[in-house]
């Protein structure tokens, strides 16, 4: 195994460097890079500003792994010692919403619904920096977050009346009480997904991991290997070529291998075993930071991948009549394919991007259901029931489950597997 001495290391045990120390590091440090990258993303070309709330139109296909069943809100929040946010939240019957909080490694901090705040789902919150001694207005519920920035995402299931859920969706409402310090983001560049950074994402490593707190235990020792990374590329030429090999040959490789394996895999699909919370796992993490940006917790969703499916393959999804869909989803379940490489969905003239119970879906006479993946419709299934792909192009599914049953979060359940015709 090789080693490398790092220079200027606070800790000498840091100082020496193997392989394996460097590539851990780089995927650990690209998690930050990612929601550093969409942050700028969202406040350079999106248009965001603090505290303020973004209504997005449903039906929106621009980003990457777009959820197509609800009407999102989005936002940045900024607090500070002296500053809290009052943030409004609408009273919602009979249809799934959740306003779920993220901090700057794509870790979610909370959801407010009726599941996780049942004595207050709705109404006025104050959202404050814990440890802040700001008095808020009367009737808020204080909500203390870990960290002065976060990051939100509203979700009003669209169901069978989308334009209740948009009205619905415009009264999630954020009223700053003050002015809140914030600091400037770290800078990073907008590379693309196909071009990952190499060695330079260390140059400035010390101030990315002190510019957000990891709030998962254990981090120490892997900062500090980080931060004798930083030191080594920062040496001078020798030491940075030596770091963007190892990137190149093991870091990035480790990023899309987790993303083919996130977790359990059974009848082709794969449950990963953390999402949205993941504990002491930073591979999982960055691969889902890279591949879904801001996924909620196994709490409010659980998601089954499939990836590398060729779209110019025709495929059928069996359900029995015993365990439909809807069976093992309290609120709402649906099938996306995006292609493999930008996660956008796929182009087709019928501009249909999903299949879900708003689809028309049939089921067939014995009261199973049959879904159809392929270039072309099946003649003997209803073609509402078929989602298109693309000759010659390798695409991924999502299989999304909104309020999941107990088999489902555990791992007892999987959806059946894919039949070629």
């Amino acid at each position: 195994m090789k080693e490398y001495f790092s220079p200027a290391v606070a800790e000498p045990r840091s100082s020496v460097l193997t392989d394996e120390d460097i590539a851990n590091a780089y995927v650990y440090l690209l998690g930050r890079e990612l929601v550093l990258k969409q942050q700028r993303l969202d406040f350079e070309k999106e248009g965001f500003k603090w505290n303020q709330v973004i209504h997005r139109e449903p039906g929106g296909v621009a980003w990457a792994n777009p959820n197509l069943d609800v009407a999102y809100s989005e936002a940045w929040i900024a607090v500070d010692e002296n500053t809290c946010v009052v943030l409004e939240i609408p009273e919602i019957k009979g249809r799934y919403y959740t306003w779920q909080m993220l901090n700057g490694w794509g870790e979610t901090l909370l959801n407010i619904n009726e599941r996780t705040f049942p004595d207050h789902a709705f109404g006025k919150f104050a959202l404050c920096l814990k440890g802040s001694n700001r008095k808020i207005p009367e009737g808020c519920l204080r909500v203390d977050l870990p960290a002065k920035t976060s990051r939100v995402l509203a979700r009003v299931e669209l169901g069978n009346d989308p334009k209740e859920a948009v009205r619905l969706q415009h009264l999630f409402k954020l009223t700053p009480q003050g002015e809140p310090k914030v600091e400037k983001p770290v800078s990073v560049p907008l590379f693309e997904a196909s071009n990952l950074p190499g060695a330079e994402i260390f140059q400035n490593a010390s101030e990315k991991i002190k510019s957000e707190p990891d709030i998962n235990e254990g981090m120490n020792a892997l900062q500090a290997k980080t931060k004798a990374v930083e030191a080594l590329v920062n040496s001078g030429t020798e030491g940075k070529a030596t770091v963007d090999d190892v990137i190149k040959k093991k870091g990035i490789p480790i990023v899309f291998q987790t993303i083919q394996n996130l977790g359990i895999s059974k009848n082709g699909w794969t449950k990963a075993k953390a999402i949205g919370n993941y504990n002491d796992d930073y591979v999982v993490r960055t691969a889902v930071d890279f591949g879904g940006i801001w996924a909620n917790n196994m709490g409010e969703v659980t998601y089954f991948t499939r990836a590398g499916n060729d779209g110019g393959d025709t495929y059928i999804l069996i359900f029995p009549k015993e365990t439909l869909p809807e069976t093992k989803a309290s609120y709402f379940w649906s099938i996306i394919a995006v292609d493999a490489v930008k996660f956008q969905v796929l182009p087709n003239p019928l501009k249909r991007y999903l299949l879900n119970k708003q689809t028309g879906l049939k089921n067939n006479a014995d009261g199973s259901l049959t879904l159809v993946f392929g270039p072309k419709p099946l003649a003997e299934y209803p073609e509402s029931n078929w989602l298109p792909t693309i000759e010659g192009q390798k695409y991924n599914m999502t299989f999304r489950m909104y309020g999941p049953a107990k088999d489902v979060i555990d791992g007892t359940y999987f959806p059946p597997a894919l039949v070629k015709k």
